[in-house]
């Protein structure tokens, strides 16, 4: 196994024309650890690549590795503030906050309603203790409204804000998760888990999956990505996310990236909303279903995001054919002790 303090990450082993072109910064350990849910399932075939594990600060999660690439383009910049969207319960937010204070930039945050529940509660109050500027814009069009209001009250040293989209889902972003399929990749060269048939994640912004599918083509691994929408209030469907995965691809390109032949078009992406339940932040009783068997399993679940995937894995096993090979629950959701 890599020195997971040291190890260049995998993007610039791959591709070391990016070295220098896109810079990179290590916030959590690597790789992330995968194991099989032995007993789980119809045919014993579920395993877990635990993201929730990545970070090593305040917050963890799929948002860190995000941000592993965000921070150094907010400095390369020379920004002094990044300026981002989310829900009352944003774990992006927060995990923003807490990870760019340590390299002098601050953090302002509009935030929108969503159903109040402990889970946000809590979330909420860690957000009022990183330091990060709130404003409670309350619903999508006030935010928008307010935005370049906004974005002019953020100035520092006659530069607007860094603006971040909701959950870091931009081309730079989405990086975070190429660079978790070439891991993924490496895990399976290395014997710790098969090749697997499906990995299944929340999708809330869409950087996370765009990633994936982008990284698995890189990769060259046959894996088809399963995206199991928890949030109305942003499209989220297949063209989104090709189209986002592309944007990244293009982004490589343009840094140097010698990627050769990618086909997006063709990789394999199932979108369901199935789960979604009555909208974003809702709990859902197949979600607090899927809490309970994760709980069996050693696996911590958030109503919000991975509870809702985690209950769509569920059914995907039940209902797909033996030779679909093993599939994966990408657990995304990094609270750390307060």
């Amino acid at each position: 196994m890599p020195d997971v303090t040291t190890a260049p990450p995998y993007l610039h082993q791959r591709f070391p024309e990016l070295v220098d072109s896109l810079p990179h910064i290590r916030l959590g350990e690597s790789p992330t650890p995968v194991r099989k849910l032995e007993g789980l399932g119809t045919r014993d075939r579920i395993w877990l690549k635990d993201d929730s594990r990545f970070g090593s600060g305040g917050w963890g999660g799929n948002k860190v590795r995000k941000l592993e690439w965000i921070i150094p383009d907010v400095l390369a910049r020379k920004s002094k503030r990044i300026i981002t969207v989310g829900g009352l319960g944003t774990n992006w937010g927060l995990a923003t906050a807490l990870y760019a204070e340590q390299f002098g930039i601050e953090t302002a945050i509009a935030l929108i309603d969503q159903p109040v529940d402990d889970h946000v509660r809590a979330q909420l109050a860690r957000l009022q203790r990183s330091g990060a500027t709130l404003h409670f814009t309350r619903t999508k069009v006030r935010t928008f409204a307010c935005a370049p209001w906004l974005m002019l009250r953020h100035m520092r040293g006659g530069r607007l804000p860094y603006y971040l989209p909701p959950g870091g889902s931009s081309p730079i972003g989405a990086l975070g998760y190429v660079e978790a399929a070439l891991e993924l990749a490496a895990q399976v060269e290395a014997g710790e888990i098969p090749e697997p048939g499906h990995i299944v994640a929340p999708v809330g912004s869409g950087g996370t999956v765009a990633g994936l599918l982008l990284g698995l083509q890189l990769a060259g691994l046959r894996t088809g990505v399963v995206a199991v929408v928890v949030n109305d209030t942003l499209p989220l469907g297949e063209r989104e996310i090709r189209d986002l995965a592309g944007r990244a691809e293009s982004l490589l390109r343009e840094r140097g990236a010698n990627l050769g032949d990618v086909d997006l078009r063709s990789a394999d992406l199932t979108v369901t909303r199935e789960y979604l339940g009555p909208g974003y932040g809702y709990a859902t009783a197949e979600g607090r279903a899927a809490q309970r068997v994760g709980a069996e399993f050693r696996v911590a679940l958030d109503p919000v995001y991975t509870a809702k995937a985690f209950a769509g894995l569920l059914e995907i096993d039940a209902h797909s054919r033996a030779e679909d090979g093993p599939i994966v629950m990408l657990d995304t959701f990094g609270p750390r002790p307060d």
